[in-house]
């Protein structure tokens, strides 16, 4: 056991400061909040005090010729300054915040708190700011409006419903919570089209690896021993593609230069994003794995500002402008339209072929029984399990695909160079 020197915030927002003994941090940490305190930090006695030692001697010492005018010295360049943060970061910001609130602590008190302990720059004053908006007299959700590059529509208009609600510290824990699923299922995609783009990447390096450095050494030993005697139609392919690739390289980079660039462009026109957006659900492999996300994505946003307290039309709107594709958004805009017109939400869903059956039926049960929100959140859930099915299949077949990709790169290439060899080994045991 050993002492801990704590500094806390108890029920009513004081701060406390004190020690106590733990088996760890940890233990120290879990203790304090059993007590119904917020640590702001906890240290082991003896080093905080040492530390204490080391800031008196570092504030008696004398400072180095120029060393305090280039510590002064700081640039600050508009627009080269980061304006976004990390969703893990945020999504810490939120349930933090959602845990001072919860233990009584006011807003404004939350905020101070959590901006001095905030590592993130960015972050940290973005929450200074916050706190003088709040100060001044604005609302939690206006002044999230400024930030629109951290908190997005669907954050600000949860923590709007929040405030009309009186339940702010239940909407920053679903909001927490939507952001913690959200980037758990980033994660899993993204992990599916990792294996494959790294196993890409290797094949493309190894070929040109032996098409620029051991196809010339070859090409020239055939030369030699063969005399100009015709190679076979395999051989010369490999080498007319080592030349290709050793002398015209930059028509490779040029189409990929054209490639990226003509993505880029289709991607920032309306109909281009369309159907980029319509081919990636449609893709082979990653096509159902996206679409599955997608569907995960719009029930859980949907179904999480419903609860929260959002008016349909509203998070409707929401839901279409984060929904992340241009295909979904609009199946979304219809079914805004039907329900603005007084419909069902179930028709439209139907009519834009990209909601199966399951999903559609359990949507209409939920509108029937009055429990759309919940059942959204159970379509979300579902889906989420899906996901974890697809990427596991996935993987387990991307392997050997794979695998025999990288083995016929290579081999047709290795056997290319052989076939020569095995001419002039033949010719040398008949001679």
């Amino acid at each position: 056991m050993a002492n801990y020197a704590y500094t806390a915030l108890d029920a009513r927002g004081q701060e406390v400061s004190d020690t106590l003994e733990a088996g760890s941090e940890q233990e120290a940490i879990a203790a304090l909040r059993q007590a119904g305190y917020y640590p702001t930090s906890v240290v082991e006695a003896g080093k905080a005090a040492k530390a204490a030692a080391r800031g008196k001697s570092a504030a008696k010492a004398p400072k180095a010729k120029g060393a305090g005018l280039k510590k002064e010295i700081k640039i600050d360049i508009p627009f080269l300054e980061r304006k976004t943060i990390k969703p893990k970061t945020l999504m810490i910001f939120t349930r933090q915040l959602a845990t001072l609130i919860d233990s009584g602590l006011p807003l404004l008190r939350g905020l101070t708190v959590l901006g001095k302990q905030e590592p993130d720059p960015v972050l940290r004053k973005t929450i200074g700011k916050l706190a003088d908006s709040v100060q001044g007299g604005s609302t939690f959700s206006d002044g999230l409006s400024q930030h629109p590059k951290i908190f997005n529509k669907l954050y600000v208009n949860m923590v709007k419903a929040g405030e009309l609600g009186g339940v702010m510290e239940l909407v920053l824990v679903r909001l927490a919570d939507f952001q913690e699923k959200a980037q758990k299922l980033k994660n899993k995609v993204v992990s599916a089209m990792f294996y494959p783009i790294i196993v890409l990447v290797i094949a493309v390096a190894i070929m040109a690896f032996l098409l620029v450095y051991i196809v010339p050494k070859f090409e020239q030993i055939f030369a030699d021993m063969l005399g100009g005697k015709p190679l076979p139609a395999l051989t010369e392919f490999v080498i007319g593609a080592s030349r290709f690739f050793q002398n015209q390289w930059y028509y490779i980079i040029g189409g990929g230069v054209v490639i990226v660039v003509l993505y880029t462009f289709a991607g920032r026109t309306a109909k281009g994003r369309t159907i980029i957006d319509a081919l990636t659900l449609r893709a082979p492999l990653f096509g159902s794995l996206i679409k599955k996300g997608s569907i995960s994505r719009f029930s859980r946003t949907l179904g999480t500002l419903v609860t929260s307290g959002v008016p349909i039309l509203q998070a409707l709107n929401i839901t279409r402008d984060t929904a992340g594709n241009t295909i979904i958004a609009d199946a979304i805009q219809h079914v805004h339209d039907s329900v603005k017109e007084g419909e069902s939400i179930v028709s439209p869903l139907e009519k834009s072929g990209i909601f199966p059956p399951m999903v559609v039926s359990m949507i209409d049960v939920g509108e029937e029984t009055g429990q759309l929100p919940e059942m959204l959140l159970k379509v979300a859930d579902v889906y989420d399990d899906e996901v974890d099915n697809t990427v596991a299949g996935l993987t387990s077949l991307l392997e050997p695909i794979m695998i025999v990709f990288l083995a016929v790169v290579v081999g047709t290439i290795v056997i290319a160079l052989f076939l020569p060899l095995i001419s002039i080994v033949s010719g040398l045991q008949g001679g």
